[in-house]
């Protein structure tokens, strides 16, 4: 499925269809994003100026910037946008997809990146040029979280729900192109300190 075609479906989605606990209830769904900004929380610096890329609605950036994160939220979707700036306006938003980073950084990086439930709905090729995107954003040293799983039989997602996973080579591979180290953090996603690329 094409970078944009996901990024279409997304933008159309239903609130209570971007994520199962919508289903449960409110409260659970903006519960697993405290939860989940916690473990963030764990693997990167107090007070970091942090980019969350897909950030829908802010489930997890509003409780990152509730812990005194400097969170900017980025989305291809307004919608979503609206949603986040409505609870949390003092959050920076930015519409764009992974190539409208750049020039709305400029010269700046961030200290952290982290993409969840984003990477998954998207083809190899796809997620290696996004992260490549992320990684270009962050600061050497910086942190990158990834949502990207690990599958014993790899294989692409055929919609916006499904799952893209990888296989160990694949991600210690791009990795090395890219330029992540991997980090020991023991969270249920990809932690990478960025290095130069091929060092």
């Amino acid at each position: 499925m094409t970078a944009e075609a996901v990024i279409a479906a997304w933008d159309q989605a239903d609130p209570a269809s971007i994520h199962p606990l919508r289903q449960v209830s409110e409260d659970a769904y903006w519960e697993s994003g405290k939860a989940q900004a916690d473990m963030l929380a764990s693997a990167i610096p107090a007070r970091a100026k942090v980019l969350d890329f897909g950030c829908g609605d802010g489930r997890v950036a509003i409780p990152l910037a509730e812990l005194g994160y400097d969170v900017t939220a980025v989305d291809s979707s307004q919608r979503m946008l609206d949603r986040l700036t409505e609870s949390a306006p003092d959050i920076t938003t930015l519409r764009a997809a992974a190539d409208g980073i750049a020039p709305h950084l400029g010269r700046r990086r961030m200290d952290a990146v982290y993409c969840l439930a984003v990477l998954i709905h998207h083809s190899w090729a796809d997620c290696l040029h996004i992260i490549g995107r992320l990684r270009t954003a962050t600061k050497l040293g910086g942190i990158l979280v990834l949502d990207w799983p690990l599958s014993e039989t790899p294989e692409e997602a055929d919609s916006w729900i499904g799952v893209t996973t990888w296989s160990h080579q694949q991600q210690a591979e791009a990795c090395a192109r890219i330029g992540l180290e991997p980090v020991d953090s023991g969270l249920p996603w990809g932690v990478y300190r960025a290095v130069k690329a091929g060092g």
